[in-house]
């Protein structure tokens, strides 16, 4: 993968790597958790170091020391770290936190996941959705699929009259 790029293109392979993660009847957290461990997975594919819960340049809020944690972060030869974020709410606490990192030099990405909508986040931090639905309190992944064909289409109108078989 191309790491001199501006983060779009890093952004379209984990959001390529999303679109192929399927998961039914978890809770949010569940869910929460499973994005995270296909984030893991993908930065792995690539040949990166992965850290979960790693930390962040971003300050607690008071009454709170030390700093935050980012969901996951990449470090990559030839190329900026990169700091990933996965809610499925809009927190301006994660913007601010992602605004934070890229100022650093870090990639920034936040990895919204539900029904949205998803508004975009501001320049430099990249937008990755996955799609989810909620059903009886649990959550499932929704997928873009053409709705399935139940019958042929008549060539003309001719219709043809079978005879019954006999047993």
């Amino acid at each position: 993968m191309d790491t001199a790029d501006d983060g779009t293109g890093t952004a379209r392979s984990l959001a390529a790597r999303l679109e192929r993660l399927t998961f039914a009847d978890l809770t949010e957290s569940q869910a929460t958790a499973r994005i995270v461990d296909a984030i893991a997975e993908w930065g792995e594919e690539q040949g990166w170091r992965v850290y979960r819960r790693a930390p962040s340049v971003f300050p607690l809020p008071p009454p709170l020391r030390g700093n935050s944690v980012l969901d996951v972060a990449c470090a990559r030869p030839g190329g900026p770290p990169i700091a990933i974020e996965v809610d499925r709410t809009d927190r301006q606490r994660t913007v601010d936190k992602l605004l934070a990192e890229a100022a650093a030099g870090r990639l920034a990405i936040w990895v919204r996941w539900g029904a949205g909508p998803f508004p975009p986040p501001p320049l430099p931090v990249h937008l990755v959705t996955r799609e989810a639905a909620r059903r009886s309190g649990r959550w499932h992944t929704v997928a873009d699929r053409p709705a399935p064909r139940h019958s042929e289409t008549l060539l003309s109108g001719n219709v043809a009259e079978l005879p019954l078989e006999e047993t």
